[in-house]
């Protein structure tokens, strides 16, 4: 049966986080952008299908736990006598909303416009055959994703560990060691502009991550990427060919077994507060050559490549199968959807 809407769910508008937000809280708050800090309450504790309202709306969210959300991002209250709350959202992520866009510099969606979408809704049994097979490849996705977490936090806790704490060797910095600076060990290039290229299979990485895939590559060995606009504490680890963008430096080692040592370092450091920019958040090569670092021994940072190495390796392999998964879902997607598969 078709249904507009605002018969599968209400529209509610987010709120001021500031009254809310403590580095205390465990209550996650959304944005358009995602995840922006987290709040002692919650706006809202039921599954629902979270909507752009300004900015970046041309992706829809779900969450099953309690969240808050602030005032350019709408939550939704949903009928699921009619609708699984899955099932909307699976159904909402097929809808591109820049076609319903009605800002003019800042892309909006109004209460009005999304009310009036009509959807064509089976019955709940088949929703929930249809979530069940879309969901067990999210689910082997997000598990893939937090196999991930923990190993670079297992790598990172290991960085910490010998080369800032100094705990194996009586928490002084070893003879032979020495403070040296970020250029002794790297050589910072800038991005180039990517849009003249034609589609293929090098990733082109943006300060969001990658942004599409192209034909050539700018180059083909370990680098370590860090934004030179925009949200400067997203770094980057790559040991694939690559293109980087012109707002996203990447980096050349100047010795071996050193680039996850510079990654880790890297993202240890507050690149934000570092910040040389006004309206829009900078980053320069000045800054970053001068940044002082630790150059340990070439044997720890041999031991820590042979350590480290194979978790990254098993990272690489998780986002392989990720890609594959999502390639499969979003294949199914549209076709379950329209009941081009039948189930």
């Amino acid at each position: 049966m078709e249904y507009t809407f605002d018969e599968l769910a209400k529209i509610k508008y987010g709120k001021n986080q500031k009254l809310v937000e403590s580095p205390d809280g465990t209550i996650p708050i959304y944005g358009t952008g995602g995840l922006m800090g987290y709040a002692t309450k919650a706006l809202y504790d039921k599954p629902s299908v979270l909507i752009g309202r300004k900015g970046t709306i041309d992706k829809v969210k779900f969450i099953d736990t309690p969240f808050w959300t602030v005032d350019t991002l709408f939550y939704t209250e949903i009928n699921e006598a009619i609708v699984l709350p899955k099932f909307l959202f699976y159904k909402m992520s097929l809808i591109n909303f820049m076609n319903y866009n009605e800002g003019t510099t800042i892309p909006s969606l109004r209460t009005e416009t999304l009310n009036r979408l009509v959807f064509d809704i089976p019955p709940l049994p088949t929703q929930q055959k249809i979530v069940a097979i879309l969901s067990s490849l999210d689910d082997k996705i997000e598990l893939n994703n937090k196999i991930n977490t923990n190993l670079e936090q297992q790598a990172q806790a290991l960085f910490k560990n010998w080369f800032v704490d100094f705990e194996p060797f009586g928490g002084k910095m070893p003879e032979g060691w020495r403070v040296g600076k970020l250029s002794d060990l790297i050589t910072v290039k800038y991005g180039k502009d990517h849009k003249k290229l034609e589609d293929g299979n090098y990733p082109v990485y943006g300060s969001g991550g990658i942004m599409r895939k192209v034909d050539k590559y700018l180059y083909d060995k370990e680098s370590v990427l860090i934004p030179r606009k925009g949200t400067l504490n997203n770094v980057f680890y790559i040991n694939e060919p690559f293109w980087s963008v012109d707002t996203m430096f990447y980096t050349e080692m100047k010795k071996e077994n050193i680039a996850k040592y510079v990654y880790f370092f890297i993202k240890g450091k507050d690149l934000n507060s570092m910040n040389a920019g006004s309206a829009v958040p900078s980053m320069t090569t000045e800054i970053l050559n001068a940044i002082e670092v630790v150059i340990p021994s070439d044997e720890y940072l041999e031991k820590f490549e042979n350590i480290v190495s194979p978790m990254f390796k098993q990272i690489k392999q998780c986002i392989i199968e990720n890609e594959n998964l999502t390639c499969i879902r979003d294949t199914l997607l549209p076709k379950l959807m329209n009941g081009e598969i039948k189930v």
